[in-house]
């Protein structure tokens, strides 16, 4: 497969959203942008925060999550990059918090962000990687849980989930989606075990 170019972190912009499950994507990507040492900057004609590391850019939509493919295709258009070299990382309900999955394609599970980024990309082909966040286990309650806080030990196995994820990201660079799959898709790490 080829490297990404294109990594795009899901969230709601704004401080009253920060710290929110739903805001995940955001989370990694500021983590990833601080190990690569770039900086996200605002670019209007992208409709996000954005930073570029060689043919990487990093990319937060600061469009509603329901708008987040006007920034997907608009950056994608413009460079010409391709559906699998984008890799969207955001919130899963479907995955207990510190879980892990990375797929390509499939259905949007009724995430609105990736419902917007497929019909504006007009394909699901493009690389997910999915950060669970636990399902409060009614469907009317949805909202409410993930424009809330996790909890502390929630907050942890998340934490140390995207910990994981930024081990992996040697393998996502070079494109070997495989490995990275394989070294992903272990066990839940909880907080109380050993720490690097």
């Amino acid at each position: 497969m080829p490297p990404p170019r294109l990594i795009v972190g899901l969230g709601n912009p704004g401080a009253a959203y920060a710290e929110h499950r739903h805001n995940v994507g955001f989370w990694f990507v500021d983590r990833l942008a601080s190990d690569l040492r770039v900086s996200l900057l605002p670019q209007g004609k992208f409709y996000g925060r954005l930073a570029r590391c060689a043919e990487l850019w990093l990319l937060q939509p600061t469009t509603w999550m329901n708008l987040s493919g006007q920034a997907v295709a608009a950056l994608a258009h413009f460079y010409r990059i391709a559906p699998d070299e984008i890799l969207v990382v955001h919130d899963e309900l479907d995955l207990p918090p510190g879980s892990i999955r990375l797929k390509q394609g499939g259905g949007n599970g009724g995430h609105n962000g990736l419902r917007d980024i497929q019909a504006r990309l007009s394909t699901p082909d493009f690389w997910r990687l999915r950060l669970g966040i636990g399902h409060p286990g009614e469907r009317e309650e949805v909202v409410n849980h993930v424009l809330r806080a996790p909890r502390r030990e929630e907050r942890e196995l998340i934490e140390r989930a995207i910990e994981r994820c930024l081990l992996a990201w040697p393998q996502f660079a070079a494109g070997d989606y495989a490995a990275a799959q394989r070294q992903l898709h272990g066990k839940t790490v909880s907080p109380q075990e050993n720490r690097p």
